[in-house]
């Protein structure tokens, strides 16, 4: 049944008479003034008036679980002015049904529907064999069951009829993708809850969408004067950039008697000129380099000048112009998951920031960070994912490794290298001798974990505790048992605990989001296991214990029987470099 309305309260009003209410399901198409909704059978064309609009008066009003093509949708909404509070992006379940990065209408209507997809149409294409002959194009799915490539291409933004259907169309797809999800979870599959997972990960890219719109707050003119006094001034021309680098890297040569030849941005040159001063190493990756320091003053200086050029080349003054904004607030591109461990990563350094910049991420006046990290996260899901009773009670000291290394009678310090080699598949040195006393002491643990490398080795595809689909990829004759296979095995065993955390954390994430409700407090940045809040002096100390009190929700809701005890590193800070 299709409806035509020419308000946001006819809006509201159609969608009510259909039965919708707060979480109910709501296919939505939007782009500029098209904006069309689908609800159950029925699809309802918005006409006239703000497109945008009408979506922020239903959500306001009812708040149901807008159904999404991708991202892009949760971005535009909230380029222009709205939040939503829920959403099922059928982009990022694709993923998680499905694995791998690509994730396009055509491609995620193809998988569900069990097309071959290098038959699929693109835009433009020509029949030679006029197979589309008494075809309708009016019709966003052709005869053979494939999306029209033209549809996929945007042809829906033309009329808000065409924007209803082509939220149907959205609507049939999310039905399909929960079908499947249950399919994983009723069959034994998936250990967890996937359709929980779906709407966790649908609602991180909401999340997404509103930090890259926000930004990072920065302190400007204190990082204008930062990167000045480590690279000197933004250079003016190609010449001034030659003449910084020509000073940066005199500070290394000072100490050698001859630099002829020498390009330190050239790995093997700066063997070559460890080795003329007596310093052989196999690589000159920094952590060697460290504990050399005091074998001769190149060291240093060479260690000096990378940090000094990797702020030149990668956070100097060209990044803070592109993406530090006129207001002080640091953008990038942002996804709810990276593939595989499906963590939320983002671009324009704001996942990579060197820890000399950190002092000039500084809250706005009145207000504060509260910065939280998970606290030994990874072998606490491991506790929870694995049902290891004896890891679980571990769980419940503020430090895991404590109980551990008693139970192994080793130092802590030792436990700890136990526990990360179980999890990396570590097994040689002081790594494989611990791990045995891990096979004893925790069994289902390892079980867990060695079921995984086993899958892994034979090549088998694999899923998270959440249902995230791992793809390990085939084994080729005869390497069951070579190196590429047990880097396989290595791989799927860390990335079934990693995949957990990713789980949880965005559990954790969404909750606060939802819980902040009206305060003056946002997430602006979401650092793999750390949240960071810009808050209101006067509210900090109450997010804190708000952030406490999500972990908890969070974590029930991620594994409500694991009694696992989940822990946070919290602190309230002006800067950012105050929490390290």
């Amino acid at each position: 049944m299709h409806r035509t309305v020419h308000s946001p309260d006819e809006a509201i009003a159609a969608l009510s008479d259909h039965g919708v209410q707060r979480g109910s399901p709501v296919g939505l198409a939007v782009h500029d003034s098209t904006v069309g909704f689908a609800a159950g059978d029925h699809t309802i064309a918005v006409e006239g008036g703000d497109a945008f609009r009408c979506v922020a008066a239903v959500e306001r009003t009812i708040r149901p679980r807008w159904v999404l093509w991708s991202p892009d949708t949760a971005a535009a909404l909230v380029r222009s002015g709205i939040r939503v509070s829920t959403a099922w992006d059928v982009a990022a379940v694709h993923r998680l049904l499905a694995g791998g990065w690509r994730n396009d209408p055509a491609r995620v209507w193809a998988y569900l529907h069990g097309l071959d997809r290098r038959h699929t149409p693109v835009a433009g294409q020509l029949d030679l064999m006029g197979g589309d002959a008494g075809d309708d194009a009016d019709q966003p799915v052709r005869p053979d069951g494939y999306l029209r490539a033209e549809w996929v291409d945007g042809s829906w933004r033309r009329s808000s009829t065409d924007a209803a259907a082509w939220a149907a169309v959205v609507l049939r797809v999310a039905a399909l993708q929960g079908e499947r999800l249950r399919a994983l979870s009723k069959t034994g599959a998936v250990a967890g809850d996937s359709e929980a997972t779906a709407r966790a990960e649908s609602t991180a890219e909401l999340l997404c969408a509103e930090l890259a719109h926000d930004g990072l707050p920065i302190d400007r003119l204190a990082a204008v004067e930062l990167i000045s006094s480590l690279v000197g001034p933004r250079p003016q021309n190609e010449a001034e950039a030659a003449e910084g680098r020509r000073r940066r890297d005199a500070e290394v040569f000072v100490h050698l008697s001859s630099a002829a030849g020498v390009d330190l941005r050239n790995p093997a040159d700066v063997k070559a000129m460890l080795r003329r001063v007596g310093i052989d190493v196999p690589d000159t990756r920094a952590w060697r380099l460290e504990g050399m320091r005091s074998v001769h003053p190149v060291v240093d200086a060479l260690l000096a000048w990378r940090k000094a050029e990797r702020i030149a080349t990668t956070f100097g003054h060209t990044w803070l112009a592109e993406h530090v904004g006129s207001d002080g607030r640091l953008r990038g591109a942002w996804s709810a998951s990276d593939g595989a461990a499906g963590r939320m990563t983002a671009q324009a350094g704001l996942h990579n920031l060197p820890a000399e910049l950190r002092d000039v991420v500084v809250a706005k006046h009145g207000h504060v960070f509260v910065r939280a990290d998970l606290g030994q996260i990874e072998p606490r899901v491991l506790a929870a994912v694995s049902g290891d009773e004896a890891l679980r009670r571990a769980t419940q000291d503020d430090d895991l490794y404590a109980p551990v290394a008693k139970r192994l009678g080793v130092e802590r310090s030792v436990a700890k290298i136990a526990v990360l080699a179980a999890m990396y598949g570590q097994t040689s040195g002081t790594a494989g001798q611990a791990l045995r006393g891990m096979e004893a002491a925790y069994p289902a643990a390892m079980k867990f974990l060695d079921t995984a490398a086993q899958q892994g080795q034979a090549g088998i595809d694999i899923r998270t505790y959440g249902g995230r689909l791992i793809r390990v990829g085939e084994v080729a004759d005869g390497d069951v048992r070579g190196a590429a296979a047990a880097a396989r095995g290595r791989y799927a065993r860390n990335a079934m605990v990693q995949g957990a955390a990713a789980e949880l954390f965005k559990v954790w994430a969404v909750t606060v989001r939802a819980r902040l409700g009206d305060l003056d407090a946002r997430i602006v940045l979401c650092l793999h296991d750390e949240l960071l809040l810009h808050v209101r002096e006067e509210d900090a100390t109450g997010v804190v214990a708000l952030l406490d009190r999500c972990l908890g929700e969070a974590a029930h809701r991620w594994h409500p029987t694991s009694g696992v005890r989940f822990v946070t590193d919290t602190s309230i800070v002006r800067s950012w470099a105050e929490a390290k």
